[in-house]
């Protein structure tokens, strides 16, 4: 019997052939006689697992000597304290500045003001015109121009992918540009990690949940210029210190395991099938397939400014809400599962991750079709 798809938003789907690899490797790993769940985090079959999945990583991101990878603990959320911990102490006044866009950037500018002065210079609260037609809050983001960068800030932060709002921003600014070259860029990356080349080399430093591309729940990804290591608040925990992390290659204290090699089986997976640049296309047929399908309808409105919509998060609304609960019923009897919208914003919303395939979005684009010809 067929998998139905699953369109969650994460934890999301992982790609079926990680998942049988991992399923015939369960109770023995490579003949240790161990499942990785069992094993020592300082033993080196598990140190074998983890330099691989670190190695693999930075070649599939390009990644020069002068950024670690690290695999941290306490999801993405869990980062909005763990950055401010680290970053902020590089100032002798604790302040960061914050592009707010949506839900989780709007998160990460509450978590950080725990810890310091968390400053907001643009934000998209707001409803504007753009080329003439009115973009509603959180479907926008403020052009550069209208920006004011703090040089005495420790770093400014944003969230490149919306998950929740369906609001991809790619145009990552150059700091030098903004007059503010000693300011690093912090980018929470979760829902678009590994979907896409990401000019990391105009950042400090990148994170991202692994739920969405890179594995099960429990792991985030850190990839930190080396030169911000070593700047944390005295009340940051010795085991979320970037800098002793580092120096332990993810092993300071006992990383979540299962998880480290869950990824590093993913980042096998894609090297396989030809690295980002191929998941990269794949990606823009999947996400082109499906807007297509939204905008050739006009019983379907997805409501982000059309350049910043996501490849992996496509929100979108039925212009009679109350085929709401039709639509997910009829769905899941389709076989695709988790497309309801996030309660926030309510409607639909499909997440097209890496692991989908294009046969996936194919199906539902069907039953979009299917039915609109029954109730539009």
């Amino acid at each position: 019997m067929a998998r139905p798809w699953n369109f969650s938003a994460g934890p999301a789907a992982i790609p079926e052939a990680v998942l049988r690899q991992a399923a015939a490797q369960m109770l023995d790993w490579h003949g240790s006689g161990m499942s990785v769940m069992e094993m020592s985090h300082r033993g080196k079959h598990f140190v074998q697992i983890c330099d691989e999945a670190e190695g693999d990583l930075r070649e599939l991101l390009s990644l020069p000597s002068d950024y670690a990878i690290l695999f941290m603990q306490g999801g993405g959320l869990g980062e909005n304290a763990i950055v401010p911990m680290n970053l902020l102490g590089r100032r002798a006044s604790p302040a960061a500045d914050f592009l707010v866009t949506g839900h989780w950037s709007v998160r990460s500018h509450k978590e950080a003001g725990r810890y310091g002065d968390a400053r907001v210079i643009a934000s998209s609260a707001q409803a504007t015109q753009i080329d003439g037609r009115e973009q509603l809050p959180w479907t926008w983001v403020p052009g550069t121009d209208t920006w004011t960068v703090n040089r005495d800030a420790a770093y400014l932060h944003l969230c490149s992918n919306e998950t929740i709002g369906g609001l991809e921003y790619m145009d990552w600014p150059d700091m030098a540009a903004l007059g503010a070259p000693d300011v690093p860029l912090v980018v929470d990356a979760s829902s678009h990690f590994l979907s896409r080349a990401l000019p990391i080399e105009k950042t400090g430093l990148v994170f991202a949940g692994a739920q969405k591309n890179v594995g099960p729940a429990g792991v985030t990804v850190v990839i930190a210029r080396r030169d911000l290591l070593g700047h944390a608040l005295s009340i940051c925990p010795s085991a979320f210190d970037y800098a002793n992390v580092a120096a332990e290659h993810s092993r300071y204290n006992t990383p979540p395991t299962f998880g480290i090699y869950m990824a590093g089986l993913v980042f096998k997976w894609i090297k396989a099938l030809g690295g980002v640049a191929a998941i990269e296309a794949a990606n823009i047929a999947k996400s082109e397939l499906l807007y297509g399908c939204l905008d050739a309808s006009g019983f379907y409105r997805n409501p982000v400014h059309k350049p910043l919509r996501s490849r992996m998060n496509v929100p979108f609304v039925l212009r009679d809400e109350s085929l709401n609960d039709a639509f997910l019923a009829g769905a899941d009897q389709a076989g695709l599962l988790a497309l309801k919208g996030h309660k926030s914003v309510g409607g639909m919303r499909a997440s097209i991750y890496n692991a989908m395939p294009l046969e996936g979005v194919q199906a539902l684009v069907d039953y979009l079709k299917d039915f609109e010809r029954r109730y539009g």
